[in-house]
């Protein structure tokens, strides 16, 4: 192994990668180095790469105790290892007690502080992890509804779907249909100006939500807005009101930079409200328990007012976010705009608890299942605020496969593994514990991540790129410390590329994989439909996700003619739909042979039903509906490939036609209520899977 191969694997850097079994592809020296260097590292000379190597070297054999240790309730119970005879240990837990020589085995759930002296003098102080053995589960067998809410409009939306929506939703969802839970993207705060990326995957923070999802008229300040203001109002009630009948009566797509320009309007009259006591110190205690996260947050929203969202070109002393609040303290004006964003995120996240416990009353086992993007945009809040845990001139991204021979480049800067664990991962807890404050449970989009990352150097080509290793360990250990803390259940998106022994490893820890109904096939043999038996047990079941076509699209073939009209097939149209048509073919014979389609093929509604028919006898702990399926969407809410060529992320749940549909009438719809009947208390086992856990 030479020097450099040797130091990048010292670091978690790969030298090369299997993009299929049997095949190796060695990474470039320029792109290892390039990586390297983004982690702290010089080996941009072989003199530089002996002296990184020997320093490395050096601090491992010096090392008292790594930056993070973890320990499982589950797992072994003693002291770290390898620690010279006659060191000193004490914890400080996260209570604040000091245990000298603590017994391992009973040290509480945490984020501790172990403290060691060697005889020789030397220190060390580490972070303790003490997590539970697995994550909760939910307490029975679930099915549940899966949803953009952008494109759930209701009559009183106001141009897309939103959190009062939302809370409907649940409500509907879980009094008449028995439903256990309702998934949704992520609902992060977008990059602000216009005009924004409406992919909820590629948003300015993860840590907060975007005020765009607020339902104005459920503000209790909203109601009190003063006479002199009516004017005012009136004017943004008619422009929403506008907003939305182009979106359901006029066949205009969801236009979220509109949407959220009324909104602020209203937003602006409603902070002319004072609070009452009450109120007051809610919000007070809001800001208190959120702490710095939500002023940075709050204050990169004020500054990209006046200065743009690219903080890069920012006034120099505002880049630096330390900075940057004490400028803010000192102009009155930013001051306030720093105050109004703040209490965007309260009045966010107010409506948020709210719709959790609308799903929670009407008896929902998990309630709403919130979904946490794989990265962030490097210009939004997050990137500005922990500058230091983002690997500079970096990007996420996917290795070439068989599906993309380019690879992929996400646009999204990785987190920094030696700073994570040096800060005891403090960002990702903070991020978690965001997110699972009114979640049941949490979608981890591309799960894989917390194991390994693609990364791309910045002006390089995906195939360019390099996986970086994270500690899977800790980042799981994290995991599942804050969804047992939130009583939530955790789902990880692993499909695709997945590395061997990871989804066992996520299994172990309680974490759900997802299993897409047109993918499950018995690759190592035969190559068939896999039998519904034969289905893991670990994972949330569909028929499809906000990435591949609907059911009745599929059933159709209408996805090969969308393809084919945006030039995206790789192969000829005839071709193409002659394999589609044979794989469609193959399971619906096979549904017919279950005894799962009596009235035959030809039959597209009844179909559907047979496909989550075929779900539910698998032993999935949880099975999941897309929600434009039980109404007969044809449109993918996103279509991989496209950028202006296919209004992604912009569309209303519509039916058969096209034609786009309130709420209300979902709620109506007899396609709608003939398929959510196959879930009935007869086709749900209302017993508990194998070591379910109460949520």
């Amino acid at each position: 192994m030479t020097p450099l191969a040797r130091l990048a694997a010292l670091h978690g850097v790969a030298i090369d990668y299997q993009p299929s079994a049997g095949v190796t592809v060695q990474v470039p020296d320029a792109t290892v180095v390039t990586v390297l260097g983004a982690l702290g590292v010089d080996a941009t000379a072989p003199e530089a790469v002996a002296a990184a190597l020997e320093a490395a070297q050096r601090a491992e054999r010096e090392r008292l105790l790594p930056p993070t240790l973890v320990r499982w309730q589950d797992g072994p119970a003693g002291p770290p290892e390898d620690l010279p005879h006659g060191t000193r240990l004490r914890v400080v837990a996260e209570s604040g007690e000091v245990l000298e020589g603590p017994d391992w085995g009973l040290l509480p759930l945490g984020v501790h502080q172990v403290e060691a002296t060697a005889p020789d003098g030397r220190g060390a102080v580490s972070t303790l992890i003490v997590a539970p053995a697995r994550v909760p589960r939910p307490g029975r067998r679930v099915f549940g509804l899966l949803a953009q809410l952008y494109s759930v409009l209701s009559t009183r939306s106001w141009g897309m779907g939103d959190l009062g929506d939302l809370r409907e939703l649940a409500a509907w969802a879980g009094r008449t249909h028995g439903a256990g839970f309702v998934q949704v993207n992520p609902l992060h705060a977008a990059v602000p100006g216009a005009p924004t990326d409406p992919s909820p995957y590629r948003p300015s923070s993860r840590r907060f939500p975007d005020p765009v999802h607020l339902r104005i008229e459920d503000i209790p300040e909203y109601g009190l807005v003063g006479p002199e203001y009516r004017d005012e109002l009136e004017a943004v009630l008619a422009d929403a009101a506008e907003l939305r009948e182009r979106v359901l009566r006029k066949g205009a797509l969801i236009d979220r930079d509109a949407v959220w320009e009324v909104k602020r309007r209203a937003l602006e009259l409603v902070r002319t409200v004072e609070p009452g006591p009450g109120r007051r110190a809610e919000y007070r205690d809001f800001l208190a328990e959120r702490g710095s996260a939500l002023e940075d947050h709050a204050t990169y929203c004020a500054l990209a007012e006046r200065h743009g969202h690219h903080w890069r070109s920012w006034p120099e002393a505002l880049r630096d976010p330390r900075s940057a609040a004490a400028a803010v303290r000192a102009d009155d004006e930013l001051s306030a705009r720093v105050d109004f964003h703040c209490r965007l995120a309260w009045l966010t996240d107010r409506q948020l608890a709210a719709a959790a416990e609308a799903a929670r009353a009407a008896g929902m086992a998990v309630g709403i299942v919130h979904d946490l993007a794989v990265g962030v945009h490097p210009e939004g809040s997050d990137a500005w605020a922990q500058q230091d845990a983002f690997a500079a001139g970096m990007s996420v991204g996917a290795p070439p496969d068989a599906f993309n021979a380019r690879g992929q480049d996400w646009g999204l800067p990785p987190w920094r593994p030696d700073v994570l664990a040096a800060s005891g991962y403090a960002p990702y807890r903070g991020l978690l514990r965001e997110l699972l404050r009114h979640a049941g449970a949490l979608r981890i989009d591309h799960v894989m991540g917390l194991f390994r990352l693609w990364w791309v150097p910045e002006g390089r080509e995906p195939t360019e790129g390099t996986y970086v290793r994270y500690d899977s360990e800790a980042m799981l250990a994290v995991l599942a410390l804050e969804a047992h803390r939130a009583g939530a259940v955790v789902i990880g998106e692993d499909l695709g590329t997945v590395e061997p022994g990871v989804r066992e490893q996520l299994a172990r820890r309680g974490v759900l994989g997802t299993s897409v109904l047109w993918f499950e096939r018995d690759w190592s043999g035969t190559g068939r439909p896999l039998a519904p038996e034969e289905w893991r047990t670990d994972c949330v079941a569909t028929a499809t996700t906000h990435d591949l076509p609907s059911t009745a699209a599929r059933l159709s073939g209408d996805h090969v003619a969308l393809r084919h009209r945006l030039g995206l097939l790789t192969g000829d149209l005839a071709g193409e739909r002659a394999r589609d048509t044979a794989e469609v073919g193959e399971w619906l014979a096979y549904l017919e042979r279950l005894g799962l389609l009596p009235e035959g093929p030809g039959d597209e509604e009844a179909e559907v039903r047979a496909v989550h028919r075929f779900l539910l006898r698998t032993p999935a702990t949880m099975v999941g509906v897309w929600l434009p399926d039980t109404v007969g969407d044809r449109r993918p809410q996103n279509l991989p490939g496209t950028w202006d060529q296919y209004p992604n992320w912009r569309l209303p749940v519509a039916g058969p036609e096209g034609q786009p549909l309130t709420l209300e009438e979902l709620a109506a719809s007899p396609r709608l209520h003939r398929l959510l009947d196959v879930f009935r208390p007869q086709g749900v086992s209302r017993t508990a899977p194998p070591d379910a856990r109460p949520v």
